[in-house]
């Protein structure tokens, strides 16, 4: 039995039979970790019945459409077949396992590889020269709050102890055939087993000027690096977009004395995570700590000459810049997968056992699309990394999939979402209730929680998390019904 449990505050993942008194990332006392559940599964059926939800893609096993979809809420009759060939296990000797990628779910893959099998060879592949660093505590790193030495995940000492090889290299192409990996230098790794864990790069938006010096984006050590060494006194930053990695960085931009302003394309904050209503208390807070925040900001132009200077908007203002970060989103790093033939839609497409459309090559983690969806988030990361490397060697886990949980960890604000915030369809209601500097949000698909929002009071978080988590009806909600009177009125 593996006990796991995962800190609702920032997404850390312990393994042990309780969980910690307090969170190594972001410092969360043991009552914030819940249990984080990876089901372990038989090898068994060639083909399955199954039905596909139309409305989210869920796919969902059993002689019979649900009654609900478990996401979306959507009823039975929006469900329709789906025949699906499940990839076999082999269980030929697995002598050579190779990693590619050292975030949370390459070493998590390792690690439970390693705990499987103490004979099987493992190497994992980074293109950091680092050793593998908590990504999630970059933006904290950025603040001042934690030092480098803080960031590491393992040091040297345990891949000795673990007899597990870490290289620095940049792959470049995979040879299936030949079951083979080639590096930028040359070298070539052979594999009986692959798996991709190499994550997601940022996004830049083609917009002009974006290559200019001072323009930078936060996805590595060394860009939190550089982008301390830039920073002086009144030192004028932008972060161009509002959601979470854009704020926890102009956060910590400013606790480092920069003047910040953070410019979002969408009407409100964090779209992804919020209601308009809830995005408008957090903007008032962040305008009251001195932050400049704008929404609905189309970007024309990055001014200057070989540095920036300014950023032009399609309204015709240029705000004056000494530094601007992008954090407009990530995309899967698919390159390799769709150069070597895998099936790769948003990321390389891998089924419930983490296998991917070739019997040898498996993935986890941010470059990983499963079930329609790309997580991008540390649990999944975890769950996803424990199920491959199991699997790699033999196993027989499956990834139940989890819901979208996020809580921001560098602002000093109270703030809990998971789940669908935003309407799918005109059969999704948000409940709503506002009071003082507090919110409270409940979103309901066809009589089904689908998601929640707090913002300032928390007390909730624990019923509200197990409503999303289970799917449960309206009917099945006596604690929530109490704090949302819309619920009562909306069953009679």
């Amino acid at each position: 039995m593996i006990n796991i449990w995962k800190c609702d505050l920032c997404g850390y993942v312990h393994n042990g039979a309780e969980a910690p008194s307090s969170c190594p990332v972001c410092g969360a006392d043991k009552s914030h970790f819940s249990p984080l559940e990876i089901k372990r599964a038989p090898v068994a059926k060639q083909t399955t019945n199954a039905w596909q939800c139309s409305i989210c893609d869920h796919i969902a096993e059993g002689h019979a459409a649900p009654e609900f979809c478990p996401v979306c809420g959507a009823a039975a009759a929006l469900f329709h077949p789906y025949e699906r060939g499940e990839t076999p296990i082999i269980q030929a000797n697995i002598s050579k396992l190779v990693i590619l990628g050292a975030g949370i779910a390459g070493m998590t893959a390792a690690e439970e590889a390693r705990r499987q099998s103490a004979d099987v060879e493992i190497t994992i592949i980074s293109r950091e020269m680092s050793l593998p660093y908590f990504r999630l505590n970059l933006t904290r790193f950025l603040a001042g709050e934690v030092a480098e030495s803080d960031l590491l995940i393992q040091h040297q000492e345990w891949f000795d102890a673990q007899k597990i090889e870490y290289l620095a290299g940049d792959a470049q192409a995979i040879d299936r055939e030949e079951q083979k990996i080639t590096l930028r230098d040359g070298r070539q790794l052979r594999y009986d087993r692959l798996i991709l864990s190499n994550g997601a790069h940022p996004f830049i938006p083609p917009i002009p000027g974006a290559n200019r010096d001072g323009v930078t984006v936060l996805r590595t050590l060394e860009h939190a690096k550089k982008l301390i060494d830039a920073l002086r006194p009144g030192c004028r930053a932008v972060c161009v977009g509002g959601g979470l990695l854009g704020l926890e960085t102009a956060w910590a931009l400013q606790k480092r004395g920069a003047q910040v302003s953070v410019l979002e394309g969408f009407n409100w904050l964090l779209p992804r995570q919020l209601p308009p209503k809830a995005a408008e208390l957090l903007r008032t807070y962040l305008y009251n700590k001195h932050m400049t925040i704008e929404c609905g900001i189309q970007v024309k132009e990055f001014t200057g000459d070989e540095a920036v200077h300014g950023i032009l908007l399609e309204d015709g203002r240029e705000i004056p810049a000494d530094i601007v970060v992008l954090a407009t989103g990530v995309r899967p790093n698919s390159y390799l997968a769709r150069d070597c033939g895998l099936k790769v839609q948003n990321g390389v497409i891998v089924n419930d056992r983490l296998f991917t459309s070739d019997e040898h090559i498996l993935a986890a983690g941010d470059v990983t699309e499963h079930q329609g969806r790309v997580y991008g988030i540390w649990p999944a990361s975890y769950a996803q990394g424990l199920v491959a490397g199991a699997n790699a060697i033999g196993g027989t886990m499956e990834f139940p999939g989890i819901p979208m949980t996020n809580r921001i960890k560098v602002l000093d604000v109270d703030l809990f979402s998971i789940g669908q915030i935003q309407p799918t369809d005109a059969s999704t209601r948000l409940f709503e209730v506002l009071e003082g500097g507090s919110y409270r949000g409940l979103a309901c698909h066809d009589g089904q929680v689908v998601g929640a929002v707090l913002y300032g009071d928390m007390q909730l978080i624990a019923p509200m998390q197990k409503a999303v988590e289970q799917g449960l009806r309206i009917l099945e909600t006596d604690e929530l019904i109490t704090y949302f009177p819309g619920l009562q009125q909306s069953i009679g």
